[in-house]
C-alpha cells in the first residue's frame, strides 16, 4: 500500500507540472509575444507549434517505447548475423513487455532535452528563431504525455475508472499556475512568464525520473498490425469526433485571453477566468467513476459535445456579460474534462498490449495535435477579418459537426460500463 501511494504521488507530481506549463502557456503566451510585437497571424503561427509537434512527434515516441528500438535492434542484429531469439510459441501473443519498458527511458529523454530547448526562449525575440526554439522544444515537451498516460493506466490496472483522480492534479497545477501568474502580471512585466516556465520545465524533469516502471501483459491482439484496430468504425468515430473537438478549442486557446483583455478585463481577471473552468474540471474528473458506471463512455462524449456547442456561443457572443463568461467558463468541465477522461478510457480500451502506447500517441497526435493546429492556423485570419464572435461561432460549428459523428455512431461504439474498482 505505501508502495503505491507513493508512486500515485510521483504520477500526481508529473501530472502536476506538465499542466502547470500548460497554464502558463495556453493563457499567456499569445500576451508575451504580443508585448514583443507580433501580428495577430505570427501568434496564431507561433501558438500552433505545440499543435503541430504533438501531431508529428508523439508517433515517432510511441513506436520507439512499443517496441521500435527492438525493432530497430533486431535488425541490426540480423545484420551482423547474431542470432535471433526464439519465436514465440505458435498461437501466443507475442511479449511485449521490452518494447514497453522503454516508455520510461523515453519520457525521461523527452523531459531533459525539452528543457534544454526551452532555454532558447530567452535568446531570441524574433520570429523564425521563435519558431525554431518552440518546435525543437514541443517536439520533445509532446513526447512524453501520451506514455505517461499509458504507463498511469497500466499502473491503475482494473481501476480505470480512477484515472481522473490521478489527473486532477494536472489540473491543480494549472489553476496553480494561471491564477498565480495572473495576480503577478498586474505587478510585474509579462517577460517574468519566461523564468516561471523555466522553473516548471525543471519540476517535469524531475518527476520524470520518479515514475514507476511498468509492464504491459501480452494481450491477444499484439499480433495484429496497429492499422487493424485503427480502421474500427468506433475508433475512427472517436478520432474523428475528437479531432472536430480539439479544432473548436484551436481559438480558445489562441486568443482567448487576448480577447478578454481587448474587452476590458484585467490580466488577474484573465487568470481567474482560466483557473474557474479548470477547478470544475477537477470536480468532473472526481465524477467521473459514478459517471462512467452510470452512462458510458460515449454518452459522456455525446454530452460534452452538445456542451461545447452553447460554451463556445456563450463565448463569442456574450464577452460582455460576466455572468455568460462564468457559465462558458464552468462548462469547462464538460468539454474538457468530462471530454478528455471518457476519450481516453476508450483509447485505452481499443489499444491494449504492445499497442498501447503508440495507441495514446496517435490518439494525442490525430486529435489533439491535428485538431489544435487547424483551429489555431484558421483563428488568425477569421479574427483578423471577421472578429471574434464569427471565430467562436466557428468553433461552435465545429463541436457540432463532432456531435453528429457521436450521434450516427453511437450504435458503433463500445458502451463500457467500468465499475468503480
Amino acid at each position: 500500500m505505501t508502495q503505491a501511494k507513493n508512486y500515485y504521488w510521483r504520477i500526481a507530481g508529473f501530472y502536476f507540472f506538465y499542466y502547470a506549463f500548460v497554464g502558463t502557456f495556453a493563457p499567456y503566451w499569445s500576451l508575451y509575444l504580443k508585448s514583443i510585437y507580433f501580428s495577430a497571424v505570427e501568434i496564431a503561427i507561433l501558438m500552433s507549434v505545440q499543435p503541430v509537434m504533438r501531431m508529428v512527434a508523439p508517433n515517432l515516441w510511441g513506436w520507439l517505447a512499443d517496441g521500435g528500438y527492438d525493432t530497430v535492434m533486431r535488425r541490426i542484429r540480423r545484420g551482423n548475423t547474431l542470432p535471433a531469439a526464439p519465436p514465440a510459441p505458435e498461437g501466443s501473443a507475442p511479449p511485449c513487455q521490452s518494447g514497453t519498458g522503454k516508455r520510461l527511458l523515453v519520457v525521461q529523454i523527452a523531459a531533459t532535452l525539452s528543457a534544454l530547448f526551452y532555454l532558447g526562449v530567452f535568446v531570441t525575440t524574433s520570429f523564425w528563431g521563435m519558431l525554431l526554439v518552440l518546435a525543437l522544444m514541443g517536439f520533445f515537451w509532446s513526447a512524453s504525455i501520451p506514455l505517461v498516460e499509458a504507463i498511469t493506466f497500466t499502473w491503475l490496472g482494473k481501476r480505470v475508472a480512477r484515472y481522473g483522480r490521478i489527473r486532477s492534479w494536472g489540473s491543480v497545477g494549472f489553476i496553480i499556475a494561471v491564477m498565480g501568474l495572473g495576480l503577478a502580471f498586474d505587478y510585474i512585466a509579462i517577460g517574468w512568464l519566461l523564468w516561471a516556465g523555466l522553473f516548471i520545465m525543471l519540476g517535469i524533469l524531475f518527476f520524470s525520473r520518479q515514475l514507476p516502471h511498468t509492464e504491459v501483459p501480452a494481450h491477444h491482439t499484439d499480433h495484429h498490425p496497429i492499422r487493424k484496430i485503427m480502421l474500427q468504425p468506433r475508433v475512427l468515430a472517436l478520432f474523428g469526433a475528437c479531432f472536430l473537438m480539439s479544432v473548436a478549442h484551436g481559438p480558445y486557446y489562441t486568443f482567448f485571453s487576448i480577447y478578454l483583455v481587448e474587452h476590458g478585463y484585467a490580466k488577474s481577471a484573465v487568470g481567474g477566468l482560466w483557473a474557474i473552468g479548470v477547478i470544475c474540471e477537477i470536480g468532473v474528473f472526481f465524477l467521473m467513476p459514478w459517471l462512467v458506471q452510470r452512462f458510458g463512455f460515449a454518452r459522456i462524449l455525446i454530452g460534452s459535445l452538445t456542451l461545447a456547442v452553447l460554451r463556445f456561443l456563450l463565448i463569442g457572443w456574450g464577452v460582455d456579460f460576466l455572468l455568460l463568461l462564468l457559465l462558458a467558463q464552468v462548462l469547462h468541465a464538460a468539454t474538457f474534462g468530462a471530454h478528455h477522461a471518457a476519450s481516453l478510457g476508450l483509447v485505452h480500451e481499443f489499444f491494449q498490449g504492445r499497442h498501447q502506447s503508440r495507441g495514446q500517441a496517435l490518439f494525442g497526435s490525430l486529435t489533439f495535435g491535428a485538431g489544435n493546429m487547424l483551429g489555431g492556423l484558421a483563428s488568425g485570419p477569421i479574427w483578423q477579418h471577421y472578429g471574434a464572435s464569427v471565430l467562436y461561432s466557428c468553433s461552435a460549428g465545429s463541436a457540432f459537426l463532432g456531435l453528429l459523428l457521436m450521434v450516427w455512431k453511437l450504435r458503433d461504439m463500445a458502451e463500457n460500463r467500468t465499475a468503480v474498482a
